[in-house]
């Protein structure tokens, strides 16, 4: 059994629990928070399994990574803190763990990730001999291995597009959907991860690794951007009231441009409630999908529902992303210690865990 540390107990850190104790070759040892309040209390409370395992959270990072868990699942947020994000990750791989996260947007294609980010984690993957993959929540599966799986049914291929098309009504992380996004916020607001330039930074290494598998030279990245505000007040379970008059939905792209055309797009659509925006596209349900389309011949279009936490579309689509970075740790356990991408690391089948009841 592979020893296996969760670092964060927020929507990703809560799967991430759930995930791991189903896992048949994980063992959940240890769970660290960062809240006072949740010093103390079960893994399996935490993470919603409706049974205890045994294992009490502790903020005490220092004396986790001193016991050598093979295995750490980095849940906590970067995008507010990138710079103590990037500090805890080199610590834990310094120990000799592998590494999982969806924390680090740079390095989702390492290769085109700025030397400030990347030389830290390869010195410490040197010293400590410990390994690092990540792979985005958003889900990183959604912008890389799904949409190269499918261009290669096609006859031709003109575009490829992946889109999250989400109500984030149901999320419960007001920072992030407030401030980091926007929603509810005045028009004249410049949300930090819609400021130019900040799309690319975060999806463009998504795009840059698909162009890689795909072998076509990109010429640039460029982004779109449409914002638009709540005609009425409306109210959320998880975060409260959000302001007619204020931001309800946005629609961008991360366009890769090959030959003159935008040929790999990443696309979000994102809205506090269904009435806002109605014209741009909707999930099936509503709630919340994540959909590949192929431009070409044939044209090929896939959408992925994901369910958790009592049918929640945003759990689900966390639970899916934490779901490939947790089934990764067996693989990457085995492999020499470096700094992977999704290209390196299999999607693999879920051995073991078929008909298997969460423990």
């Amino acid at each position: 059994m592979i020893s296996t540390v969760v670092w964060g107990t927020g929507n990703a850190g809560r799967a991430a629990i759930r995930a791991v104790a189903a896992h048949p070759a994980l063992a959940l040892t240890a769970v660290i928070v960062h809240n006072p309040d949740k010093v103390g209390r079960d893994a399996g409370e935490l993470g919603g399994l409706g049974h205890r395992l045994g294992i009490a959270a502790t903020d005490d990072t220092e004396a986790v990574l001193a016991a050598g868990p093979r295995a750490v699942v980095y849940a906590a947020t970067g995008d507010v803190r990138p710079d103590e994000a990037l500090s805890d990750v080199v610590r834990a791989i310094r120990a000799g763990a592998v590494v999982v996260t969806p924390s680090m947007y740079a390095l989702y294609d390492h290769r085109s990730a700025p030397a400030e980010l990347r030389d830290p984690v390869l010195a410490a993957v040197e010293a400590g001999g410990g390994s690092l993959f990540v792979s985005g929540v958003d889900p990183g599966w959604g912008n890389d291995v799904l949409p190269l799986l499918i261009s290669g049914l096609g006859t031709t291929v003109d575009v490829i597009r992946c889109q999250e098309i989400f109500d984030y009504s149901t999320y419960d992380q007001p920072d992030s959907v407030r401030y980091l996004i926007g929603m509810g916020m005045p028009m004249d607001y410049l949300p930090p991860m819609l400021a130019p330039t900040v799309p690319t930074m975060v999806w463009g290494g998504q795009i840059r690794l698909m162009a890689r598998a795909l072998g076509v030279e990109l010429e640039e990245i460029r982004e779109t951007l449409e914002r638009r505000p709540l005609g009425a007040t409306v109210s959320t379970r998880t975060m409260g009231d959000f302001e007619a008059g204020t931001q309800g939905a946005v629609r961008f792209e991360v366009q890769g441009v090959v030959e003159g055309e935008p040929r790999i797009v990443v696309e979000h659509i994102t809205r506090i409630h269904p009435s806002c925006a109605p014209g741009w596209p909707v999930p099936p349900d509503g709630a919340g999908a994540h959909r590949v389309i192929i431009e070409g011949r044939p044209r090929i279009e896939v959408t992925v529902e994901a369910t958790d936490e009592d049918e929640n579309r945003s759990a689900g689509g966390n639970a899916t992303a934490v779901g490939r970075l947790v089934g990764a740790i067996d693989w990457l356990a085995d492999a020499p210690p470096g700094l992977y991408d999704a290209l390196d690391v299999p999607l693999r089948p879920a051995v073991g865990r078929l008909g298997r009841r969460r423990r």
